[in-house]
């Protein structure tokens, strides 16, 4: 499935576009770390939490946990909160 990178994420992976395999979050994210290591760490807590600036959706839909169920032809799209003053 095709998983979109957020920019601040880029230093991890030189990619805005990966092409990964799971059947949940989790696992999509595993292999991402796998391949990109530290990279899950910027987007999931110690508490195995997505982080509060951190938000994933699965095609149009907000996944709320890691234990969101995924289909070969779903696109995740990490989206990062900008801030500034």
């Amino acid at each position: 499935m095709k998983v979109i990178i957020p920019s601040q994420l880029l230093s991890y992976t030189r990619r805005v576009e990966l092409q990964v395999e799971g059947g949940t979050l989790a696992e999509v994210l595993s292999a991402l770390d796998r391949q990109f290591p530290g990279l899950r760490f910027r987007i999931i807590d110690e508490q195995d939490e997505i982080r509060p600036h951190i938000r994933i959706f699965v095609n149009q839909e907000v996944a709320r946990g890691l234990d969101f169920e995924l289909k070969p032809a779903d696109e995740i799209r990490i989206i990062g909160a900008i801030s500034g003053g």
